[in-house]
């Protein structure tokens, strides 16, 4: 930015925030808005076009997330408040949960959280008269379990805590936590217990309607009181008695003891939702796996009440690779994720679960799929670590803050408790699994996958490549019928010593679906760094990874990496790659087939019709030159109306907001592999195999080889993501047969399953079975038979059989001699008939 440029906009924004001033246009209440004069957007910063007040009433916080129990204390920048006794900073979450807050002697004005019983952006408003909200901002609150462990409390040796009062399981219980995250010199230790309960005598059903379910977060007991904050604390549990002993699953709390036990929404920190076995009554020490069968068997009648939500959940992937590739609609599991060692303490056998990211649209459940080291789904039919689906999603569902939605809590109520109850501390695990079966995968369809890479390159849902390289704003994907929108933005490549080459490459995507947030991935300066934005906001991910926003998740482990997820199971992934290229990625369910147009083509399984115009002309792929394709490209432009991006700055403004495609910019169609030149042997020995063209284009159009080797790299992660959601046949789960064995568990197409009785048993059917491509299993059922039992079926099946036999025999025995003594009649009327011939002889 030039300086004359910079001093301009200074002074028009000065004189901006003086007629904004004048006008009363305020962001008091109205941030996100635009005036005439003024903004209260968050882009108005880097343009200088923030009304006065923006910074005053726009509040930013640190940090700016933590738990949804509440207790994190955040300190509002860029705001000043008088710290004295008229001044009483109070903070006010989603427009009806009021917290205290406080103030420094440096006017730094600090709020507590609440517990909110939802994931995702809560807003959030500050006042110093209790009466008058003039300051407003966003907190976000976490999963308890997405949590980082730096923030919790730390439950030391957790299989001590969850079977402690079972055979074998006592001693003592350790506990250690953050000391700075309570801020005293002396903590309370508190447990509080969570349920569910009915508010009328109506049976629950599940449905938001008619479910009078309400949740209780309720302070037990303190463990003890004015401890020194050391961060650690021991006890030796004790059993508890009613009521306290009738809460079975909790969290403990520590907070400063200069609060009042039990006070709520305090500075405290949180450890996770657990089982409380330390604490329940003494009957249940006594007799664990008793006490927990009586619980396991209450559980089984209660859900044979409940309604059958199996079958409005999804079907599992497949395979490992289907389920990992998937990732519109699934999402690594954090309890049992194979980048992190695989620690699957619910699901042994299983390197790697996944979660369907979406809950189901009339219960909210949940699907679980895991997998072993081979690939295969594991099934609760054949493994304890089997898959099985969740009445409560485990991260929850809108509209929250009723049962079963809420994030964690209601998932431990309805599927992890129960799970304690049935397999963990009795061995009744067949119990649990008739409500929790597996789901098989013979329903999953993969998505289909386009992708946009190198300079730019264009792989379509169809399989269609190509190349355009226009320079301005267009759409990527459109589907009017299901609300989707992604575009991308493509700017001229800058080589290495400064000059711009004739390509350009993608530089940032922005995307929406119906009413969702609008989502925007760009690059930064700094190289393979992505930033994104919400609603033209920038977000930070400093502190999270992981971000439920409205109709769309996030997920952005690191800078290069950014993973947007749609309600539809749309799912964008955005990879920041060499030379400041964007690699994109569009996965999108089968349910949108023949409801796309854009850059990335129809998705109807025809590449030849890929190429459809905005003005509905088909452009034949085959006889199409690369104008003619540029000119296709350049019909799919953007208007100022119709964009999502965000304009906040001179360049974006001038470059981009005022022509969404530039005529004058003409791309390098093609390139020369002059053998003189001394990048093109290195280039021939890179850049071979699918995706070649690519490689050596952006390599001799960019003049680096580290480009073209990135293009070359994406363009193969494309085709090995292609392969890995390639559709597989599946076959139906086997049972092993009653009084027999059996080998093998995986039921996708050429498994074989095995079979073999116990001693003293036979084995009536197939002894192996084949999954065919047809879905189907070769053979018959299997069945172990006593061999007293076998002999009498295989008598009573040879008697029958000998039967049918000697029936067949005299049948044919009298049809024979029916037919001898009709051919003895016939004879003797022919002699008898001069031309009669008999009916079963043909006239000469």
């Amino acid at each position: 930015m030039s300086t004359m440029w910079r001093d301009s906009i200074l002074l028009s924004g000065l004189i901006l925030l003086y007629i904004s001033d004048i006008n009363g246009q305020s962001c008091n209440g109205r941030c996100g808005e635009t005036f005439e004069m003024c903004s209260c957007r968050a882009a108005c910063e880097s343009l200088l076009s923030c009304c006065g007040d923006y910074r005053e009433s726009c509040i930013q916080i640190s940090p700016y997330s933590g738990t949804m129990m509440g207790g994190t204390v955040f300190s509002i920048l860029n705001a000043s408040f008088y710290s004295s006794k008229q001044e009483q900073l109070t903070c006010r979450f989603r427009g009806e949960i009021e917290t205290v807050g406080f103030t420094d002697g440096e006017g730094q004005g600090y709020c507590v959280s609440p517990l909110l019983f939802q994931s995702g952006w809560v807003p959030f408003e500050v006042s110093t008269d209790g009466q008058t909200y003039n300051r407003s901002g966003e907190f976000l609150s976490v999963h308890p379990s997405k949590m980082d462990a730096a923030f919790k409390v730390t439950l030391v040796n957790s299989t001590q805590w969850q079977y402690y009062g079972t055979p074998n399981a006592t001693g003592t219980l350790r506990m250690t936590w953050n000391p700075s995250l309570v801020g005293a010199e002396t903590v309370n230790i508190e447990l509080w217990g969570y349920n569910e309960v009915n508010t009328t005598t109506t049976v629950a059903t599940g449905e938001e309607a008619s479910a009078p379910l309400r949740a209780e977060w309720t302070y037990l007991y303190s463990l003890d009181r004015g401890v020194v904050n050391s961060g650690s604390f021991s006890f030796t549990p004790k059993p508890s008695q009613k009521p306290y002993s009738d809460w079975e699953m909790g969290s403990v709390r520590v907070s400063s003891s200069n609060y009042s036990e039990g006070a709520r929404n305090v500075q405290a920190v949180w450890s996770g939702a657990h089982a409380l076995a330390w604490h329940l009554e003494e009957t249940f020490r006594q007799d664990s796996a008793g006490w927990a069968l009586d619980r396991c068997l209450s559980w089984d009648a209660q859900e044979k009440n409940l309604p059958n939500f199996l079958e409005e959940i999804v079907d599992c992937p497949c395979t490992l690779a289907q389920a990992r590739a998937d990732t519109g609609r699934f999402h690594t599991d954090y309890g049992c994720d194979i980048e992190k060692g695989s620690v699957c303490t619910y699901h042994p056998g299983a390197v790697h679960c996944v979660r369907a990211i979406q809950a189901s649209p009339k219960f909210g459940a949940g699907q679980q799929c895991c997998y072993d080291h081979t690939g295969a789904q594991v099934l609760t039919g054949d493994s304890i670590g089997g898959s099985t689906p969740d009445r409560a999603h485990d991260w929850g569902s809108p509209p929250y803050g009723s049962p079963p939605r809420i994030p964690g809590l209601s998932h431990w109520k309805y599927d992890v408790l129960t799970f304690y109850y049935c397999c963990l501390w009795s061995d009744n695990c067949h119990i649990y699994f008739r409500h929790r079966p597996s789901s098989g995968c013979g329903a999953y369809n993969p998505p289909r996958a386009g992708a946009v890479l190198g300079d730019p390159h264009f792989v379509t849902f169809d399989g269609l490549s190509y190349t355009f390289n226009g320079k301005g704003e267009y759409y990527l994907v459109q589907s009017p019928e299901r609300g989707l929108i992604v575009q991308g933005r493509t700017e001229q490549v800058m080589l290495e010593n400064g000059t711009l080459a004739k390509a350009t490459r993608l530089s940032a995507v922005a995307m929406r679906e119906n009413t969702s947030d609008v989502i925007e991935v760009r690059q930064v300066q700094q190289q393979g760094h992505l930033e994104v934005l919400r609603n033209q906001q920038v977000l930070s991910f400093t502190e999270q990874t992981w971000m439920d926003l409205h109709g769309v998740f996030l997920y952005s482990p690191t800078t290069q990496n950014v993973t947007v997820m749609f309600s539809s199971g749309v799912g964008v992934e955005v990879r920041g790659r060499e030379g400041g290229a964007i690699a994109l990625t569009v996965l999108l369910p089968s349910d949108y087939a023949n409801l796309t147009q854009g850059l990335l083509g129809q998705m109807n399984s025809d590449p030849s019709d890929d190429l459809l115009t905005s003005m509905d002309e088909v452009v034949s792929p085959d006889k199409a030159s690369p104008e003619d394709i540029f000119n296709f490209g350049a019909g799919w432009k953007t208007s100022n109306e119709t964009s999502l991006f965000t304009y906040d700055s001179k360049h974006l403004l001038d470059t981009y907001y005022y022509v969404k495609h530039d005529p004058g910019f003409v791309p390098a169609f093609s390139v020369v592999e002059d053998p003189r030149d001394p990048l093109v042997l290195d280039m021939l020995n890179m850049c071979f195999g699918e995706g070649a063209l690519f490689c050596k284009y952006d390599t001799l159009i960019t003049r680096s080889l580290a480009v073209g080797n990135s293009t070359l790299m994406s363009f193969q992660s494309h085709e090995a993501l292609l392969h890995d959601l390639l559709p597989v046949v599946s076959c139906d789960w086997l049972a092993t047969p009653r009084n027999g064995e059996k080998e093998g568990t995986r039921y996708l197409e050429g498994a074989i399953v095995s079979f073999s009785c116990k001693s003293g048993y036979g084995l009536f059917g197939s002894t192996e079975r084949t999954c065919l491509p047809s879905g189907e299993w070769s053979g018959d059922e299997t069945y172990c038979l006593s061999e007293n039992l076998l002999g009498l079926v295989l008598g009573t099946v040879f008697s029958i059989a000998t039967l049918i036999t000697m029936w067949v025999m005299i049948s044919l025995h009298y049809r024979k001699q029916n037919r001898t003594r009709q051919n003895r009649m016939e004879a003797k009327v022919c002699q008898k008939t001069p031309g009669y011939t008999p009916a079963n002889t043909t006239r000469r």
